[in-house]
């Protein structure tokens, strides 16, 4: 497919030789617990991958990161997902660059990301039923210097290899109540332990185990606070970060479904029709995703550009799980039958509802937007 080629030249242009390397080892073993994806994408060059060259990184772009995300979860499904964890941290973090080096961000660790390929994790409420990825899973209590933090988050990708933990954390106020705040520690700080968690063999070389925080000491120079407005709006440090985050996790679906439509057409049981049919769903997601990253390139961060982006997002999703049914009744129960990888692609797949916000939780607010109120993502 034209389109999917397109996103191998971007990958290949920013990572050379990972694509080729992944296709050394069989699929469904880059899918497995201990696979070697993360090494290869290190190896690479991808932690530095979105971050601008002014930092020391390769300044993708954030429609080449469309591209790139693409590409990887047409190959490898696990490394997309584990891989974008680490990109929307990544570039929420320099999108703000500036203003948090003045905050007082520890800068020798943000430097480190691009120049030592540094894996960041993340440790939002991703995953967690009835929240939001931008809602803290963990709290904490202040201390001098600092703050001390408790709790875990479960699943986290890239458990196990991450160099890096970024998570948000509720800290109470003097005043009453509490404030959100994002922190970045390195994994191996005192308190910090990784424990078994996902089961299922669906998207499991992408480590996302358990990693509780006991008493973990994390300095107020690796701090950044997050703020609310009055009518319920996200802070620009949430907003960008939210918007790439569903901007790269819709994005490795669409490579799943790009991999499931790419052996239909090679195939060729394919009528005209049916292939048409199937290329219009497909690059109707891609059109979507890629309008968030022309959102993101222009500086278009405020309220009504997360209100377009959910609107991408559950679009996309719509268009993805419907050309992956698609492409497998098109390959037909044989192929089904004899080829795992079409199982496994099917399946994966369909992870595209599972991350947050679900369509659920977001229907009374985006009903609320279409009457002129602001987005409000809990």
């Amino acid at each position: 497919m034209r389109t999917l080629g397109e996103a191998r030249e971007v990958c290949d242009a920013y990572l050379p030789g990972l694509l080729s390397k992944l296709s050394d080892t069989p699929f469904l073993e880059l899918e497995k617990p201990g696979n070697p994806g993360l090494e290869l994408f290190k190896a690479t060059g991808g932690p530095g991958v979105v971050i601008p060259t002014s930092y020391s990184g390769s300044g993708a772009s954030p429609l080449e990161a469309v591209k790139i995300t693409r590409a990887i979860a047409a190959a490898a499904p696990s490394l997309s997902v584990a891989s974008t964890m680490h990109h929307f941290s990544v570039a929420t973090i320099f999108t703000l660059a500036d203003s948090l080096r003045s905050s007082g961000v520890e800068w020798a660790l943000l430097e480190g990301i691009a120049t030592q390929n540094l894996l960041v994790s993340s440790g939002f409420a991703e995953g967690n039923p009835g929240q939001g990825i931008l809602s803290p899973t963990v709290g904490a209590v202040r201390r001098d210097g600092g703050i001390v933090v408790n709790g875990s988050k479960r699943p986290c990708s890239m458990s196990r290899s991450m160099d890096l933990l970024s998570a948000s954390v509720s800290v109470p106020k003097d005043g009453g109540g509490s404030e959100v705040v994002m922190m970045l520690v390195p994994a191996k700080t005192e308190g910090i332990s990784v424990h078994p968690f996902w089961a299922s063999n669906v998207l499991g070389g992408a480590e996302s185990d358990e990693v509780r925080m006991t008493d973990v000491f994390v300095d107020d120079r690796l701090l950044v606070p997050t703020e609310v407005g009055d009518r319920g709006e996200l802070d620009e440090l949430q907003t960008v970060g939210f918007m790439w985050f569903e901007m790269l996790i819709t994005s490795c679906y669409l490579g799943m479904a790009s991999a499931l439509v790419e052996r239909a057409f090679a195939s060729k049981k394919l009528g005209q029709d049916l292939a048409a049919a199937m290329g219009v769903r497909l690059e109707t997601a891609t059109l979507l995703l890629e309008g968030i990253a022309r959102q993101l390139m222009a500086g278009e961060t405020d309220n009504a550009a997360l209100t377009k982006t959910m609107i991408a997002r559950y679009g996309a999703q719509d268009a993805i799980v419907e050309v992956a049914g698609r492409a497998v009744e098109a390959l037909g129960g044989m192929a089904f039958i004899s080829s795992p990888e079409i199982a496994y692609l099917v399946a994966a797949a369909q992870c595209v509802k599972f991350h947050p916000p679900s369509r659920a939780s977001t229907a009374r607010a985006l009903a609320a937007t279409f009457a002129g109120d602001v987005l409000r993502i809990d």
